[in-house]
């Protein structure tokens, strides 16, 4: 029951500021729309300041990670690169086709296990 009155009172607000919208509009336009003006200025200073104090400061660790993603990257290019097959229709053309060959996978060399040392604890099975 309260939630139904909260709503009929937020429905009325809104009204309520859409008929003062329209009527300042009509009646004082030139006013209504240097206030307008007024207020996306004042919005875009304060935006402004604090993107010049509080924003630019985060900016440098997004940039390292950038920078670190993107070595990551082309290390990873560099490591998985194809090579290149020879441009030349005539030598490519004489040679048999040879089915490719199965590669077996390999263990992935940027992972590694690291050994640890866990305490041998009661075996829980024999509960």
């Amino acid at each position: 029951m309260g939630r139904s009155k909260f709503s009929i009172v937020i429905y009325l607000i809104i009204g309520l500021a859409v008929v003062g919208l329209f009527s300042q509009l009509l009646g004082n336009t030139v006013n209504f729309l240097t206030n307008i003006l007024l207020m996306v200025v004042v919005g875009a200073a304060i935006f402004g300041l604090l993107y010049f104090f509080v924003l630019r400061k985060r900016g440098p660790s997004n940039t390292d990670d950038m920078k670190k993603y993107k070595q990551a990257v082309k290390q990873s290019k560099s490591k998985y690169k194809q090579p290149k097959k020879p441009s030349n229709v005539a030598t490519a053309s004489t040679k048999a086709v040879i089915p490719p060959k199965k590669k077996r996978s390999k263990r992935a060399s940027h992972l590694r296990v690291i050994e640890g040392n866990k305490p041998k604890g009661k075996d829980r099975a024999s509960f």
